[in-house]
């Protein structure tokens, strides 16, 4: 009677105990089911989710800056669409960042070595704790960082690239021929983009269907060096708040790949 008094009572605390490990189980699936995105901001682009975390673009990048460490992605990417919608060049100076307008162009300095580069961000990324920017092969070669693949940096944004007139080129340090001035990115032309093709051809159909229905189609070229891009556009726009509302009517339109971009 006691051995099947103690086997109760185990199997009794065997149940227990499964019950609340399905009950914490389901919890938690249940509870990372209802995430939902942060509430809009007016004059804010719109919040986006990866790995379960939402992340919140800026709608400008005037004064900022930022201390952490930097990464860099190469061969594994290249060719692929980044979050703008160029196609990533490994060898081209542009970088990843999280929540920057993507266009922003920001000095990197590595705090190890004091080297300095210029980047353009045109992705999204890097998406691991502790990493505040994704460099190219060749911006992070430049910087010092390929071999030992992380290095603790600065980041300053810098605005937008202004051509230094070449009568005052003599008076500037050698390699600092651009200057930058500093503007909202959310303010400007912006245009909507629906699709990217290698053949002209498919392009100009695409433009010919959209012509019937929306104002200012257009095709803009694109060349990553290794491959030409006809990229078809509608719209135009003073503000990515206006873009990104025509963005979602030509979404709802049927045109799922459509996204709003600075031209």
């Amino acid at each position: 009677m006691l051995k099947y008094y103690q086997m109760i009572k185990k199997n009794s605390l065997y149940i227990l105990l499964s019950f609340f490990a399905v009950s914490s189980l389901l919890f938690f699936c249940f509870g990372c089911s209802k995430s939902k995105p942060p509430p809009g901001v007016a004059g804010y682009p719109k919040p986006y989710k990866v790995l379960g975390k939402w992340y919140q673009p800026i709608p400008h990048s005037q004064g900022f800056s930022q201390r952490g460490k930097a990464s860099w992605y190469g061969r594994k990417f290249h060719g692929r669409k980044t979050a703008n919608g160029e196609t990533y060049n490994m060898y081209a100076m542009t970088a990843a960042h999280k929540t920057l307008p993507l266009g922003t162009y920001v000095r990197v300095k590595n705090l190890k070595n004091n080297r300095k580069i210029d980047v353009r961000i045109n992705d999204r990324g890097p998406f691991v704790r502790g990493r505040i920017i994704d460099l190219s092969y060749t911006g992070a070669k430049k910087l010092g960082i390929v071999g030992p693949g992380t290095a603790p940096v600065k980041i300053t944004a810098l605005g937008t690239p202004v051509r230094t007139p070449i009568r005052s080129m003599a008076k500037a340090k050698k390699g600092s021929s651009r200057s930058y001035v500093p503007m909202d990115y959310y303010k400007g032309d912006f245009t909507v983009q629906i699709g990217a093709f290698a053949d002209r051809n498919n392009a100009e159909r695409l433009k010919q269907k959209l012509d019937i229905k929306y104002r200012h189609v257009h095709i803009t070229t694109f060349n990553n060096g290794y491959e030409r891009f006809y990229r078809v556009r509608v719209g135009r726009c003073s503000t990515l708040q206006k873009a990104i509302e025509y963005e979602n009517k030509l979404i709802e339109n049927g045109f799922e790949g459509a996204f709003a971009i600075a031209e």
